[in-house]
């Protein structure tokens, strides 16, 4: 299976994906410690994929959603974006409304 086959089964394996630079318990950069805290403020059941544990996923998520940083977050299959669109849609409440369609 190559890589972006890779991504793709795993944004689909669970309605809410976050790719991150480390774990939820141990962020490995402050843009993926605000993206988890803003999912543990909406009580958001997630799978967090550690980015640099896979050089290949870490570059392949780059091309998965034509977006050049990470976190990435994805909801229902759908990339949703990275930790300032999070908060943004966190403070308008629309993503608390987003990750509650996808339970």
């Amino acid at each position: 299976m190559d890589t972006q086959e890779l991504i793709k089964n795993q944004v689909t394996s669970s309605p809410v994906v976050l790719y991150m630079k480390g774990n939820p318990k141990f962020p490995q950069c402050g843009f993926s410690n605000l993206a988890t805290q803003i999912l543990d403020a909406c009580n958001a059941q997630y799978i967090a994929i550690d980015v640099l544990a896979d050089q290949n996923i870490r570059e392949g998520i780059k091309v998965y959603a034509n977006w050049p940083t990470i976190p990435q977050l994805y909801i229902n299959g759908e990339f949703v974006g990275g930790s300032d669109i999070m908060r943004a849609m966190f403070e308008s409440g629309e993503l608390q409304t987003l990750l509650n369609a996808a339970k």
